[in-house]
């Protein structure tokens, strides 16, 4: 490619029908076992641990929506959620409208998703996965018989929109090869899904597409977006069978999200520049960009993340030095935010599907704190806590954690922020186990959030860290464009100047640094392992994305035309040189590297299995060091790993199991 010779020795492991590539894998995973298997009695005591932290019997927060209360729950020593409803009141008989673990028997994998009523309450449609590849097959139940139509329409997204009329649906299908979500379909109840219609195809290989209908109800909404760039199609939802029409035309570097609410538009965009977003409004029937009117101005020190609109009330999501807010603007009066104390908090406006309350739901939590669900009275201010996640075992006291948030200086200059935890009475004299975790790729913030599975290190003296690296949206927009395409590098050589960091202040050493992280954060670990190999001791990288040039190579890929915008086009020379700078599997050389423990599953479609076992294959080849070096192959599962509630705490046994076991802890 551009006159540039690789060579890759690994690439018949793309093979997945070969029966060697198989049994290449079964001999890795045998190999990790026999490896670790002085530590299985760990691991399962582990397991034990962390499952008895978590309540069993729990059910979700109840939402109303159209008549009826929602409610998710689990019964105990089952792995699937129940799903049900009540009507009118929580007093009600409980109407059971699947039990997940009924209909997981017999599969290896299971995920139920997309639920969506009709609004008579009449029809429940539902997608179901049971290979991991995220093709969904979905189904009708009717909820006034309980019967399960034998309808099945195959290769989809899984969610589906009710028309207004309550026997039309819309749906996306995916192609077959890329999995690109290409094709919105109309299916009326009672017809062969064959005779299904195409109500837009997505020509444009670096888009996706989707339909959802708005809070209103009033319109069906068709969207279209790349990473840098969205439209939108509406259509009233009481009209199904008529023609979508366009709100704005694609404009190359223009994104915007659409609102609908009495008479107007709400418009969350970067138009004119405004790369931390900016709210604006247009009247229902002139919907072009001409017509817009700015309603909250950009800012450059706050990014505008998403609104909640309500019947007296607009809701504004924001982000300002790396911390969310929430901003409460009534329709007529005096705005105010919502009061937060500490520095390592996440909070998120939660289920609110009702336009006529004064209450807005959210949920907050911080590294040492809970979760919780908080009903809080826009009106009178007053906040009621519905649910505070339960740590059971009788053990968990907040108060016995220190949080804190502190600043390591990047090479450039820049000032970038870590939220970390620990127990009380750490002493910074450099012996501490570290782990220090990050993503930083396609804006995605990683928030400071709590983790009941995450005690099992604190409690055995682990400090645990999230650093907010560049290529994230933790800071604003900018943050994400500093850390991709032609300065993707920050988001590595950040991730080691908090490493360094945090050894030069006494947290830790490079004997007892562990860092972790998954799919791009899994690139990021194979770059810094490249890169400053001698900082750590151990690393675990789930689902790693590590063959970037030959990935961004390859269209029939799920995934790659759409990438472009987040990591270049690698058939333009400038894209391609410096992918191949920093990709890990391309640099991988005769040096030491950390003890590692890598994780993949068969059935991956956003990081092929490949990538990973390739990459293994390699280091074996030419690493210098008697270091711990692991493929763990889930062979029924995808990216998420497995599917069960417990099933997946057991694959975070493992890992911690991998990271003790390195500290020489044994209980």
């Amino acid at each position: 490619m551009h006159g540039d010779v690789r060579i890759d020795n690994y690439y018949w492991l793309n093979e997945r029908e070969n029966p060697e590539v198989i049994e290449y894998l079964n001999k890795e995973n045998e190999y990790y076992k026999e490896q670790t298997a002085h530590t299985k009695k760990f691991q399962e005591d582990l397991f034990l641990e962390m499952k008895g932290r978590i309540k069993e019997d729990d059910s979700s927060v109840p939402y109303k929506y159209n008549g009826y209360w929602y409610i998710t729950r689990y019964e105990k020593g089952k792995d699937y959620p129940i799903y049900s409803r009540k009507k009118e009141t929580l007093e009600a008989p409980e109407e059971i409208l699947f039990d997940c673990n009924q209909m997981a028997e017999g599969h290896n994998y299971f995920h139920l998703s997309g639920l969506s009523i009709s609004e008579d309450n009449k029809w429940i449609a539902f997608g179901i996965d049971t290979v991991s590849r995220r093709q969904y097959t979905i189904q009708v139940k009717n909820l006034e018989t309980n019967e399960i139509l034998p309808l099945k329409i195959e290769n989809t997204t899984g969610g589906t929109t009710w028309a207004g009329d309550n026997q039309t649906m819309f749906y996306t299908r995916k192609d077959e090869v890329t999995l690109r979500s290409d094709k919105i379909y109309k299916h009326k109840l009672g017809t062969d899904p064959a005779d299904d219609t195409v109500i837009y195809y997505e020509k444009d290989d670096t888009y996706n597409t989707f339909i959802y209908k708005e809070k209103s109800k009033k319109y069906l909404v068709i969207g279209s977006s790349s990473t840098l760039t969205s439209e939108y199609r509406i259509l009233d939802a009481k009209n199904p069978d008529g023609e979508f029409s366009l709100f704005q035309k694609r404009t190359r570097g223009m994104e915007y999200g659409i609102s609908h609410y009495g008479d107007k538009w709400y418009i969350v965009t970067n138009k004119d520049k405004a790369i931390n977003f900016k709210l604006m409004t247009t009247p229902e029937g002139e919907t072009e960009k001409a017509n817009w009117v700015d309603l909250i101005p950009h800012r450059s020190d706050v990014l505008l993340e998403d609104i909640d609109i309500f019947k007296d009330y607009l809701v504004i999501s924001e982000r300002s030095n790396g911390l969310n807010t929430i901003r409460i603007r009534p329709w007529e009066g005096e705005e105010y935010y919502l009061p937060f104390d500490i520095e390592t908090y996440m909070a998120a406006t939660a289920t609110n599907p009702d336009f006529d309350t004064d209450v807005l739901r959210y949920s907050y939590q911080s590294m040492a704190t809970p979760s919780s669900v908080i009903d809080f009275n826009m009106k009178t201010k007053e906040k009621v806590v519905l649910k505070e996640q339960e740590v059971l075992g009788g053990t968990f006291d907040k108060d016995n954690y220190t949080e804190e948030r502190i600043w390591a200086t990047a090479k450039d200059g820049t000032k970038v922020p870590m939220s970390v935890v620990y127990r009380n009475g750490i002493v910074k004299d450099g012996s501490n186990p570290f782990l220090l975790y990050a993503y930083g790729s396609y804006g995605a913030s990683m928030d400071p959030y709590f983790s009941s599975i995450r005690l099992s290190l604190l409690d055995r003296g682990f400090i645990y860290a999230i650093a907010h690296i560049r290529g994230g949206e933790d800071l604003g927009r900018e943050w994400y464009d500093n850390g991709k395409l032609l300065v993707k590098k920050n988001t590595f050589t950040d991730f080691v100047d908090c490493s360094e960091y945090v050894i030069a202040q006494g947290y830790t050493s490079p004997q007892h640094l562990y860092a972790e992280g998954g799919s791009a954060g899994g690139l990021l670990m194979g770059a810094i392992i490249n890169m400053a190999p001698q900082l750590y001791n151990g690393v675990i990288a789930q689902v790693p994305f590590v063959d970037v040039v030959t990935t961004m190579l390859d269209d029939t890929i799920p995934l790659t035309t759409g990438e472009y915008d987040e990591w270049g086009n690698p058939n333009e020379k400038e894209y391609y040189d410096y992918m191949k700078e920093y990709s890990p599997y391309d640099n991988v050389t005769a040096q030491d590297y950390p003890n590692m423990l890598v994780t993949t599953g068969l059935h991956d479609s956003q990081v092929q299995y490949w990538e990973p076992a390739k990459w293994v294959a390699k280091l074996r080849t030419l690493k210098t060091d008697n270091n711990l070096l692991f493929l763990d192959t889930n062979m029924e599962a995808g990216h998420g790993g497995a599917s069960g509630r417990f099933e997946a705490i057991k694959e975070v046994a493992k890992e911690y199991s991998f990271l003790l076991d390195l500290e020489g802890i044994e209980k």
